[in-house]
């Protein structure tokens, strides 16, 4: 690709202002974490109270996703966005304000951060699957990767902003200005002008969710991946961010080193996005699961070696693998969805990735117990590895193309490409 080419989405008025609004956006979002977590450390100094607090983000958002894809292909796709900025910024606001006002208990925080995860699993099909209707089928992985670009800066840059804010101002203030990033973010969407839905009849959530469920189970790629996400999400989360961080303290890595991993992987992501800019990616998903076995080389780094320098670079490979994958599976479904599923799709695909994720979590520090953590870090992944290029085996995988030229399909599973 030509650079023109990289940056044509920006000449639609559309993607310019939606782009800026996820700008703002995302900037409050990269502080949020590092800030809700010494928020939480300033009303309670229990090592579970931090735990509950994310336990109640993440809870609602997993059982709401399937929702929030029919309620964004019913109600379209703009405003489910707007309005879940608009409570996404008060509630942020309200624990602000308990915060700096010192009147924060913890049950309140929790209650909130429900609030918010219930939101977010509302607005997350929809953010996932607007792009399609911003720029013309062909600018879509450019516009992708400028999103991913200033996701992934922000994603090294904005937990240094967020400790710092916090400590010369406070965590109350930092999800201050989380909160109204969401709100300034609702504006900007207020210059973005779509279609209405095109889903104009009248139909149960049950039936929308029993059409979803029948398009998902009907496209072999599209379950197939979602299938090996289930295990690769369970097998990452428990070995790399239950027992790594675990690993690198009782070893010579440490807490610093820890950190310089994380970054690492970061870099990988933003650096992949400037690649993406220029090289067209084909056979999206074939190069997608090749990217996301790149994802197990810092766990077998980690058992195997456990040298800060290895597992830098591998990392640093983890996030360029990851960075491909991202691209390839954002391009796979916003080219062959149909437009009207697509949201559905996108929260059944979230809910089957994200469902084994509290059991990878639970039985990674007992296998660690039993069997040494070092071992079972080099299993998991080594068995990552493996079940990203075992999906290789379905055809319908590893041989899914772009379709950026062709209009966008119409409702019917059995001729969507890629499907049984």
């Amino acid at each position: 690709m030509k650079w023109s080419e990289s940056f044509a989405p920006m000449r639609e008025r559309n993607f310019r202002w939606y782009f800026l609004s996820r700008t703002v956006n995302m900037t409050g979002g990269a502080m949020a974490a590092v800030a809700l977590a010494f928020a939480v450390l300033e009303v309670s100094s229990s090592p579970s109270a931090l735990g509950t607090v994310l336990a109640a983000h993440s809870i609602p958002m997993v059982v709401f996703l399937l929702a929030g894809g029919v309620i964004a292909d019913r109600f379209g796709r703009k405003l489910v966005i707007q309005v879940s900025n608009v409570a996404s910024g008060l509630s942020q606001l309200a624990i602000a304000g308990l915060v700096l006002g010192g009147h924060a208990q913890l049950w309140q925080i929790v209650v909130l951060s429900a609030v918010n995860g219930v939101v977010m699993a509302v607005s997350f099909p929809a953010l996932v699957s607007v792009l399609p209707q911003l720029v013309p089928r062909h600018q879509l992985q450019p516009a992708n990767v400028l999103m991913a670009m200033v996701r992934n800066s922000l994603t090294i840059v904005g937990p240094s902003v967020a400790g710092l804010l916090v400590v010369t101002a406070g965590a109350g203030w930092a999800l201050a200005v989380d909160g109204i990033s969401y709100l300034v973010a609702a504006l900007l969407l207020l210059r973005v002008t779509l279609p209405p839905p095109s889903r104009q009849e009248k139909s149960s959530v049950v039936t929308d969710l029993r059409e979803g469920w029948t398009y998902f189970r009907s496209t072999t790629w599209l379950w197939a991946v979602v299938l090996a996400f289930c295990l690769i999400c369970a097998i990452h989360q428990g070995g790399y961010f239950t027992l790594g961080p675990v690993l690198a303290k009782q070893g010579d890595i440490g807490e610093s080193g820890w950190g310089l991993i994380l970054s690492a992987e970061a870099v990988g992501l933003l650096v992949t996005t400037l690649v993406m800019l220029r090289v067209s990616l084909q056979r999206p998903l074939f190069w997608g699961m090749i990217g996301t076995a790149a994802y197990g080389l810092p766990l077998i780094a980690l058992g195997a070696d456990g040298h800060l320098v290895t597992v830098v670079v591998a990392s640093f490979l983890a996030g360029v693998g990851i960075e491909v994958f991202g691209l390839g599976w954002n391009l796979a479904m916003q080219e062959n969805v149909p437009e009207d599923m697509l949201s559905r799709a996108f929260s059944y695909d979230a809910f089957g990735s994200f469902m084994a994720v509290p059991i990878g979590q639970l039985v990674a520090g007992p296998l660690a117990l039993a069997f040494g953590i070092e071992r079972v870090i080099l299993v998991a992944g080594i068995a990552l590895m493996a079940v990203a290029l075992l999906t290789l085996l379905s055809r319908a995988v590893r041989d899914l193309p772009r379709v950026s030229t062709v209009e966008p399909a119409t409702t019917t599973p059995a001729g969507a490409p890629g499907t049984a």
